[in-house]
């Protein structure tokens, strides 16, 4: 049981991972670290510096507070290796599909499927580890070949489809015997849902965009092929906006009337507080002009004695 559990020999990892220093007072000031690197049983480097321990230890900076810290990490570990073409007397040679246009093809119905790649042979491990860390990279390039062909808008989802393949290698692992019209088209729809969720901002959302979004994301989740459940919560999220700014809108709505009534209120409660002090004075002078004074019947004669 425990030999199973163990790592082979010479065992090594492409790991693509970020840490986060939370800033509790400020969260603008947060310091995040994203890095890829290769681990072995003697690897002992760990990360980058991140800042002073002085700027860390004084409780004022917001990172270190009542003996507290928050570090984020997020961990994606990459059993995938680059793409290399070994000649003999010669150097590994990276196939780079939008640099120097040199695509592979298996068949003329366009059907060019992703092969599975081979570590092939290198001088050292620093040479391994430089060419697997372009690993990502180059399959993207791979998938998304017709680069040139892309809008401006398009061009902008090429950074955020790299990120989610880092931390999602099955996106393009999934998509390897597929045409290279079907992947483009998946792989642009996903960029679309990813810039949608990257640029908007809950207060620009309005009914239009909500449908845009479920009809791309019933289609992708339908007849891409993607693993999408780490994504889902995210666009479920965004999909009840309407939702949330129709009750939004709502809220806004009756503070709105709670404030103009509270205003009201306090307006008439003014005239009140005036009124009853016209009203004390008045009872006031009442009282002293009441005082010594004998009423009569007014509709009584005046008449007169006659002794």
């Amino acid at each position: 049981m425990v030999a199973d559990s163990l790592p082979p020999y010479g065992w090594s990892r492409n790991t693509f991972f970020k840490l986060a220093l939370i800033n509790q007072v400020d969260r603008s000031k947060s310091i995040a670290k994203e890095t890829r690197q290769k681990f072995n049983g003697g690897y002992r480097c760990w990360g980058s510096f991140f800042l002073n321990l002085s700027d860390f230890n004084n409780p004022k900076q917001g990172y270190l507070v009542r003996n507290k810290c928050i570090i984020e990490a997020h961990i994606c570990v990459s059993d995938l290796s680059p793409k290399i073409q070994v000649h003999p007397n010669s150097s590994p040679i990276f196939h780079d599909s939008l640099r120097c246009g040199q695509a592979t093809e298996s068949s003329s119905d366009d059907r060019d499927t992703i092969s599975p790649r081979t570590s092939g042979s290198s001088t050292g491990a620093e040479g391994e580890t430089h060419h697997q860390g372009l690993n990502i990279n180059l399959i993207l390039r791979e998938v998304l070949v017709d680069f040139e062909s892309l809008g401006a808008e398009e061009e902008a989802f090429i950074p955020l489809l790299e990120e989610v393949c880092i931390w999602h290698p099955n996106l393009i692992q999934c998509q390897r015997e597929r045409t290279r019209r079907f992947r483009q088209w998946a792989f642009t729809s996903l960029g679309h849902v990813l810039h949608f969720l990257k640029t908007k901002r809950v207060k620009d959302i309005n009914e239009e965009d909500i449908k845009y979004l479920h009809g791309l994301w019933k289609e992708l989740v339908k007849s891409s092929g993607f693993d999408l459940t780490w994504l889902e919560p995210y666009v479920q999220s965004a999909l009840g906006l309407r939702a949330y700014m129709e009750r939004a809108n709502q809220l806004k709505k009756l503070k709105d009337k709670v404030v103009a009534l509270e205003i009201n209120m306090k307006r008439l409660r003014g005239e009140l507080a005036a009124a009853e002090g016209e009203f004390e004075v008045a009872r006031s002078g009442l009282s002293e002009v009441r005082r010594g004074f004998n009423e009569m019947d007014v509709n009584a004669a005046i008449g007169y004695a006659m002794f």
